[in-house]
């Protein structure tokens, strides 16, 4: 397999990926935190992005500070609890090339506050909305001839943090979702993967966070994920969010550009076998 370089190779400079220039992204949860990072990594491409969220303000300035990107990032205002809404605007908005599903809110709960209600409306904000999401976009994607959904799963039900029984439930799910969306959509071209981030500094995440805190967190991933990583993490900082956008937007160029390579007969063989 041949290398590819880091994304990142100075500070202030980004790798650029013909593949993505033109496409049309969509971002769940573009707003703030990673999804806000995720829109100014794929504007900075070149694309054309639309993303959705419930926050007006931060996404009315997200929007103004990217103005002079090569083609403006858009902004909606979107509900994705909101099934018929959420089918209304891709409807509307006409077929894809990249579907982010990065929407999700961890806030915080114990077992003994958990209700039937609750539970729905954790999983209709948590999950429920990317696979309908996937739905919408799909026979689009595939007219096009091939398309990358994003759907975004998280470390915590990995390490099983405190305080988010039912948002690492969905988080959980996602990544068993992405497996079977793969399978299925495969044959069309469409390639179905799942992030899941680590420790990344957000706005939203520092309201969780002590200093003590996020070095216990780090020395869990490392533990996580064998001896010669705990060694090592325990003094790398969260990485900021812009530095996870900066690296997905190179997997998705790079998803992109083998689409465009793989007769589509060859790609219905590999999925079959």
């Amino acid at each position: 397999m041949k290398h590819i370089p880091s994304l990142v190779a100075e500070e202030g400079r980004q790798a650029i990926y013909p593949s993505l220039a033109g496409k049309r992204v969509v971002i769940t949860g573009g707003g703030s935190g990673i999804g806000a990072g995720l829109v100014e990594a794929f504007a900075a491409q070149g694309s054309e992005v639309v993303f959705v969220d419930m926050l007006e303000k931060e996404s009315a300035e997200l929007v103004s500070r990217l103005a002079h990107s090569r083609i403006a990032p858009r902004f909606q205002r979107l509900d994705l609890t909101d099934l018929s809404a959420m089918e209304g605007f891709f409807r509307q908005l006409g077929s894809i090339d990249v579907l982010v599903n990065n929407a999700a809110n961890d806030d915080r709960h114990k077992l003994e506050d958990v209700t039937p209600a609750y539970w729905d409306e954790r999983m209709a904000v948590n999950l429920r909305h990317m696979l309908f999401a996937a739905k919408a976009v799909a026979p689009g994607m595939k007219a096009r001839g091939g398309g990358a959904i994003i759907n975004f799963s998280s470390i915590a039900w990995h390490l099983g943090l405190e305080g988010l029984l039912l948002y690492e439930t969905a988080k959980a799910g996602i990544e068993g979702m992405t497996r079977a969306l793969a399978r299925e959509l495969g044959p069309d071209n469409i390639r179905v993967t799942a992030v899941v981030p680590g420790n990344v500094k957000t706005a939203r995440q520092s309201k969780w966070y002590t200093a003590e805190g996020e070095a216990e967190l780090v020395a869990r991933i490392g533990r996580q994920r064998g001896s010669r990583h705990s060694r090592e993490c325990p003094t790398r900082p969260r990485a900021p969010a812009t530095l996870l956008a900066t690296r997905l937007v190179h997997a998705v160029g790079v998803m992109l550009k083998m689409n465009a390579r793989i007769p589509q007969k060859h790609v219905r063989r590999r999925v079959r076998d």
